[in-house]
């Protein structure tokens, strides 16, 4: 059937918009340290400070983004952040003093939490609902190629070029994925009854369930993409930490394009829980990589890369599967409200997990702690989904 139809230009538009704004930020994020740095000789603990304002800024966005984009026409608010996120790039290169990069810094979070929100959302709108899965699939995999590239390509600059040409270079970028967000046409919203504002006009309470267990498990997953490289260091896998985060964004790529059909045929909380499952047996795996070592280094260094892979596979599985979730437990109107509940519940547990790993690293002698605690927090969180989110969902679905 012609609705039924996956690739229009539009969509193609969107898949070329992400993929370019997902570059941006990732060609710039593994050298922000080192110009901090060297630019205005800041420490780590204020490094530190500076790039999670980032995150805060993004997270406390993105309930009044969700309602924002529930009540106003989507393309324009859209359009507007992408311009705001493009433009902070440019800042960058002028900020001269670091009061000013961090005012940048947070205006940069608050344009990336509306940006993602905005755009999750549209592409939902444009999706027929029968393959709504399976494009949610392919739009997450325009970040995956990106995670991918993107800091590969920024280490690669930092040792032959300077930071304002790495920043162009996002600017650059940025125009371009402008200019495709431009050509997206979106399908004409509906004109919706002034609802009273209440806490479900910024937060799906539906998905309250759903999100604690999403929030449970990203923890870990915050762990992860933070410590791993320090932790491979620390217990002495000479393997290239690079290739921890290439593997992953394979695992990523390569499950959504199979996890997202199977959720468009109604398996969506068996796919999160067989995605669970594998998270949790290789959280497990990687906190056994300390003990491992001392056993056979040469076995474990392939083990820590078959985990990335697996993790990659477990959390590409999950993602499209989730973000359905929460969109089926909203009506139309609250699409941008629901995009936004799922983002918000899996940057809370990214920030706590960048918190408590450190903190439990120190705390007991070793990240293999961390991920011990982040496996059993997995293990907890199948568990809640299992007999309450899944069970909760099925109940109260809309689609």
């Amino acid at each position: 059937m012609a609705q039924d139809k996956l690739v229009s230009p539009s969509f193609c538009y969107i898949l070329a918009a992400n993929f370019l704004l997902f570059f941006a930020f990732y060609l710039i994020l593994p050298i922000l340290p080192f110009y901090l740095q060297d630019q205005f000789n800041a420490d780590k603990s204020m490094i530190g400070f500076i790039l999670s304002c980032y995150t805060i800024a993004a997270l406390c966005i993105r309930p009044f983004s969700g309602y924002l984009l529930d009540t106003f026409a989507r393309r324009p608010l859209y359009l507007i952040a992408y311009a705001v996120f493009m433009v902070i790039f440019a800042g960058y290169m002028i900020a001269s003093l670091l009061s000013l990069f961090i005012v940048f810094r947070i205006l940069h979070g608050f344009a990336f939490g509306m940006v993602t929100v905005s755009g999750n959302t549209i592409v939902i709108d444009i999706l027929p609902s029968s393959r709504r899965g399976e494009g949610i699939g392919y739009y997450g995999l325009a970040n995956n190629i990106a995670m991918s590239f993107g800091p590969m390509t920024g280490l690669f600059m930092h040792t032959s070029f300077s930071y304002e040409t790495i920043f162009a270079c996002s600017l650059v970028s940025c125009f371009l994925g402008f200019i495709m967000a431009y050509l997206v046409k979106t399908p004409l919203k509906q004109t919706i009854k002034k609802e009273p504002i209440s806490l479900d006009r910024f937060f799906l309470v539906k998905g309250t369930w759903a999100g604690i267990s999403l929030l449970l498990l990203s923890i870990p997953y915050g762990m992860t993409t933070t410590y791993v490289a320090m932790y491979a260091d620390e217990i002495g896998i000479s393997v290239n930490s690079g290739l921890y985060f290439t593997f992953m964004a394979i695992g990523l790529a390569v499950s959504r394009l199979f996890s997202g059909r199977q959720v468009d045929k109604g398996r969506i909380t068996l796919v999160i829980s067989l995605g669970m499952y594998l998270a949790a047996a290789s959280f497990f795996g990687l906190a056994a990589l300390e003990r491992l070592m001392r056993w056979n280094p040469g076995f474990t260094s392939y083990l820590y890369i078959g985990i990335a892979l697996s993790q990659g596979v477990a959390f590409g599985t999950m993602f499209p599967a989730f973000n359905t979730l929460f969109v089926n437990l909203a009506p139309n109107s609250q699409r941008g409200t629901a995009t936004s509940t799922y983002l918000t519940s899996w940057d809370v547990g990214i920030g706590i997990g960048l918190m408590a790993g450190g903190s439990i690293a120190q705390a007991f002698g070793g990240f293999n702690h961390a991920y011990l605690f982040g496996a059993c927090l997995t293990i907890l969180s199948t568990l809640f989904f299992l007999f309450k989110a899944g069970p909760h969902f099925n109940r109260n679905k809309l689609r």
